[in-house]
């Protein structure tokens, strides 16, 4: 059984970011609303995201601007205690993300019960919020320390925001990624959150990684492109395309929700529901 399969019930997934507004503590957070603010937001997101089909959503910090790559603990509190309150009687699998902390997403899934997370794992960048460096022996000690096995990782090889050091093709940065670095899936983004991944990208990773490791694009996806995407790869992953006006950081919209979802039917390459 392929891993698409395991974690969503279907060969090819359709997976929706719920972004969580800016947290406490960040230059951004809306003190006046406060945390009932963001329990409003996404909570609002996460119904429209359900109701719509998708096959699985994932819960991010993507309004923590500027990004860091190690979080305090005032990020997973509050994710953590936002997630299990909203989604109390969620019936789709979901996934977490805390840009850019592996570590502290790890932990976040094993509190909240989520099924994957998705990270950049490998790799050294030069990234907009400085020299950017990873270590995936350690993360995934961790993720053993913590008990958290059952815990999918998503490796995200093309980081948003930065560039690698490393001169490496992405066919090879993605073989070894699964080979050294024991990726469960593997994530192909564009430079910069809503924009496409580049489709030489995807077909260059789905053709370097094992048949069993799913390829998922994850940024930039559009009604316009999700069918193509989906023909060629095993899932994506949207957020802007479903917000007001393509907006990142507004709220979901139903009917660009809905857009999507009707696209990737008619395509061909995707079926509502599980077991599909």
């Amino acid at each position: 059984m392929g891993l698409t399969q395991e974690l969503f019930g279907k060969p090819k997934a359709i997976i929706g970011m719920v972004h969580f507004p800016p947290l406490p503590g960040q230059p951004l957070y809306d003190s006046a609303s406060g945390l009932q603010g963001i329990v409003d937001r996404v909570g609002h997101d996460l119904e429209i995201l359900v109701e719509c089909g998708f096959d699985a959503v994932m819960f991010c910090n993507e309004g923590d601007r500027p990004y860091r790559t190690q979080v305090g603990p005032e990020a997973p509190a509050t994710m953590a205690a936002v997630i299990s309150q909203v989604g109390r009687n969620l019936n789709i699998p979901f996934g977490v993300d805390i840009l850019w902390d592996p570590k502290a997403a790890i932990a976040l899934a094993k509190a909240t019960g989520a099924k994957f997370v998705r990270e950049v794992f490998t790799g050294v960048y030069a990234a907009d919020f400085g020299l950017w460096n990873t270590d995936p022996a350690a993360t995934l000690s961790y993720r053993r320390q913590i008990d958290a096995d059952h815990v999918k990782l998503f490796y995200n090889v093309t980081a948003e925001f930065a560039t690698p050091l490393s001169s490496r093709d992405l066919a090879t940065t993605a073989r070894s990624t699964v080979f050294s670095s024991l990726a469960d899936a593997i994530c192909v983004s564009g430079p910069i959150t809503g924009e496409g991944a580049d489709s030489a990208h995807l077909l260059a990773a789905k053709e370097a990684v094992p048949s069993t490791t799913p390829v998922f694009a994850n940024t930039g996806v559009k009604p316009s492109t999700v069918g193509t995407i989906l023909g060629s790869v095993d899932g994506c992953i949207v957020g802007t395309a479903l917000k007001r006006n393509g907006i990142t950081w507004e709220e979901v919209d139903r009917e660009r929700a809905l857009a999507l979802l009707t696209a990737a039917a008619e395509s061909g390459h995707w079926s509502q529901g599980r077991g599909a």
